[in-house]
């Protein structure tokens, strides 16, 4: 195994831009719920960011998937984007941002779980350790997520979107293969779109009631960590390796927990601090790499045969 590259000052930026804007949609969420429904926030944020994804194709020239993949990208589409934004819009109407944040972080780990299923990959004792170190900060993250120190329902909801974008990142991969990773993400975009229609057909008149910060908060959702961040995130990758910039993942729960604390005052208790910092303990150790074994020179054996 060759040792990590080193990462240039142009990848490193572009991976500070995607973690600075997914960090900063879990305040914004909290930011917009207060004027529009968790159903239009979801329909507001897809649709912008669909049509970003429209203007991408027109100008790039991206062709879309094949039409027999097209119910699949639906399914994924639905599930990864419709059910994700959904499930983390209703749970911040009851959760902190930042408690929101930390239990997302629980996706890399919940990737590992999919895939191990679904494309039976074999995971090491490593992995299922960190797994379950990862659940322990979850319960405790959990049980801080309310006023007082209890079980916040809502918080699964969280969880909820941990799975739906497992599915969505694990069920992707065959498709990456034969047609690139834009258009086919831009094609579920398409489709989660359509699926948050019922959930925001009030929309128009939540726009024309609500004050200007709550409209631009939509349209940072929509153009900020929706776009602009997976289009970072995404060059970052291409310019190194993808384990590598993924490790990165990991600074956005701290970064979504200052933002909540700076824009929204919400002020992280410390149970909530030490759950997050064990669920992105865990995370890590479930994604870490162990060390290949040292070589074996053979002058032992050589020397051996020498004499015989």
């Amino acid at each position: 195994m060759s040792a990590p590259q080193r990462l240039d000052g142009r990848t490193l930026a572009l991976i500070g831009v995607a973690l600075f804007t997914w960090s900063s949609a879990y305040a914004a969420i909290a930011y917009a719920l207060p004027a529009f429904t968790p159903g239009e926030v979801a329909l507001a944020r897809l649709g912008i960011a669909s049509l970003c994804f429209a203007v991408l194709l027109a100008v790039k020239r991206v062709p879309l998937p094949a039409r027999r993949d097209w119910p699949q990208l639906a399914l994924l589409g639905v599930i990864g984007l419709t059910v994700y934004h959904l499930c983390l819009n209703y749970a911040e109407t009851r959760i902190a941002s930042g408690t929101a944040s930390i239990l997302i972080s629980l996706v890399p780990a919940a990737t590992a779980a999919v895939s191990a299923i679904w494309l039976r990959e074999r995971l090491a004792a490593r992995t299922l350790a960190g797994l379950l170190v990862a659940l322990l900060g979850v319960v405790l993250v959990v049980l801080a997520s309310g006023k007082q120190v209890r079980f916040e329902p809502m918080a699964a909801l969280v969880l909820g979107s941990v799975a739906a974008s497992a599915i969505y990142f694990v069920g992707q991969k065959p498709l990456f293969a034969r047609y690139g990773a834009f258009g086919v993400t831009a094609a579920t975009f398409f489709a989660g779109t359509l699926g948050t229609l019922p959930f925001g057909l009030h929309l128009p008149q939540a726009l024309a009631a609500a004050h200007w910060p709550q409209i631009a908060a939509l349209l940072w959702l929509g153009i900020a960590p929706t776009f602009i961040g997976y289009i970072a995130w995404n060059v970052a990758i291409h310019r190194s390796s993808a384990s590598q910039v993924s490790s990165f993942i990991y600074f956005s729960p701290p970064i979504a927990v200052l933002i909540g604390w700076a824009w929204l005052g919400e002020q992280p208790g410390a149970l909530t601090l030490v759950g997050g910092l064990i669920t992105v303990g865990g995370v890590v150790l479930a994604n870490a790499r162990r060390r290949p074994a040292p070589r074996v020179e053979p002058a032992l054996d050589e020397q051996a045969c020498e004499r015989s």
